[in-house]
């Protein structure tokens, strides 16, 4: 395999230029090795906890189980539809464009190979009643992942979709059409698969939701895809090298950490992440659920108030640069630019040349799309740094799984070593719970009547006045 080959590991290799965050509005060199030696502290902080955060271990795991199932089911099944929310969908998602491309559903099935993939990841009823519209159940599989079995919006469509499917395969047949992926030993979903006597897949019990593409939550609906999962957990395993250098100014994650602490700490609490590729724009996506929902905590760790984090925003070059970039141009200087950068495109798509007697086109004659979405990606960075707005730009030599598994961690890592900066948990999330908890009393869940009737207290205490 090409990943066990050294030099096409360091051939793939994501690099990170920081060069333009650097200037008045943004960080000094100086800043950066002042604030070093804590920020390998907390590489060396993350190191010693790998085995108990969980996720960085995942490169080692053993794929076969996911190999076996998709090479089981893959000929009789055309649909394959993941039923799950946040971190059990957008890894999911951003594994599929990223790989098989933005319109690897639409490709005929000889063409693909591999079932198509559907995520649901919301209890929009018209999202999941559309869904029955275009599925043939009788050749569509529904993979329900949820680590308790009680997130609300993922046990509903759950429930709704088994009983589409009981009507159109028979109650005896649910086990052909269903399986799950849930917490090894506890939960409602691991229940109800031992009572069902449905397939199974353990989620490791360590492992934040944020934190699982690397898990069977995104495993196993890549393998059903056709992606090659070996090389997307190598690509992880050399992202953890990467991320284990000791020196945090030559260590990407620990760098991209250090100057995104720094840059909050300036005054600047939004973090774009604005890929100039669409098939990497579900990373933008999945990144900005980890990075929110991990550092955006109100105290920290030693219980003192906190409010640190910054605001994620997704942005796609060069789509974007004809909307947002004008505020990041002219705009306030709030904000740390990432870009995503990508030297070999899979597609070149050459240019012709046609109007020789109109400049305004005919110069894009002979180029290719590649060269230009690259100048536009270079254009832009050049633009921002002039104007003072700070950016950094994370180099993909290509998009394959390897590169791709590569950034999850690289990601994941620069998160955990922030969270050490920022002295706060980057692995729960209280916010979360609350409004989890509201809904399990708005929905009349028995151990929840005292939050329902401080709800209600609360609808009759406010003012119809201002509801206009």
């Amino acid at each position: 395999m090409r990943h066990e080959d050294a030099s096409w590991r360091e051939s793939q290799r994501i690099r990170l230029d920081v060069n333009n965050v650097f200037g008045t509005h943004g960080l000094m060199p100086a800043e950066l090795e002042a604030e070093a030696p804590r920020a390998a502290a907390a590489i060396a902080a993350i190191q010693q906890r790998q085995a108990d955060l969980g996720w960085p271990l995942l490169p080692d795991q053993d794929v076969t189980p996911f190999e076996q199932f998709a090479a089981e089911h893959r000929d009789r099944i055309d649909t394959f539809v993941v039923l799950g929310i946040g971190g059990s969908a957008l890894g999911n998602i951003a594994v599929q464009t990223a790989i098989n491309g933005p319109f690897y559903n639409l490709l005929p099935r000889e063409r693909r190979g591999w079932p198509r993939l559907l995520v649901l990841d919301n209890s929009d009823p018209e999202l999941n009643a559309g869904a029955l519209q275009i599925l043939d159940l009788r050749r569509t599989m529904f993979n329900v992942i949820s680590k308790s079995g009680t997130t609300a919006e993922t046990m509903a469509s759950f429930l709704y979709f088994r009983q589409a499917l009981v009507e159109a395969v028979g109650e005896d047949h649910l086990g052909d059409h269903i399986v799950l992926t849930t917490d090894p030993n506890s939960g409602f979903l691991r229940q109800i698969g031992l009572r069902e006597g449905w397939t199974m897949f353990d989620l490791p019990p360590k492992v934040g939701g944020r934190f699982s593409v690397l898990t069977s939550v995104g495993l196993l609906s890549a393998a059903m895809t056709g992606v090659n999962i070996r090389e997307l957990l190598a690509g992880a395993a050399y992202g953890r090298e990467l991320a284990a250098n000791p020196d945090p100014l030559t260590n990407p994650a620990a760098l991209g950490a250090l100057i995104n602490y720094l840059c909050f700490r300036k005054g600047k609490p939004i973090v774009v992440m604005m890929p100039y590729a669409n098939r990497l724009r579900d990373v933008a996506d999945w990144f900005a659920q980890l990075w929110a929902e991990s550092l955006g905590k109100a105290i920290d760790r030693n219980g003192q108030p906190a409010r640190v984090g910054q605001t994620p925003v997704k942005a796609l070059g060069a789509t974007d640069q004809h909307s947002q970039v004008q505020l990041y141009m002219e705009g306030p200087y709030d904000k740390l630019i990432n870009f995503i950068a990508v030297e070999r495109y899979a597609e070149t798509a050459p240019i012709p040349t046609a109007y020789p007697d109109l400049e305004g086109v005919s110069y894009l004659g002979g180029h290719t799309m590649a060269e230009l979405i690259q100048a536009e990606q270079q254009a832009t960075a050049i633009a921002l740094s002039e104007a003072g707005q700070p950016n950094i730009t994370h180099i993909f030599p290509e998009i394959n799984a390897f590169t791709l598994g590569q950034f999850f961690m690289l990601m994941e890592m620069q998160t955990a070593i922030a969270g050490e900066l920022f002295n706060i948990n980057a692995f729960d999330q209280p916010g979360v719970e609350a409004g989890k908890i509201n809904t399990y009393a708005l929905l009349g869940r028995r151990g929840f009547e005292e939050r329902r009737a401080a709800i209600a207290a609360r609808a009759q205490a406010l003012d119809a006045r201002w509801v206009v």
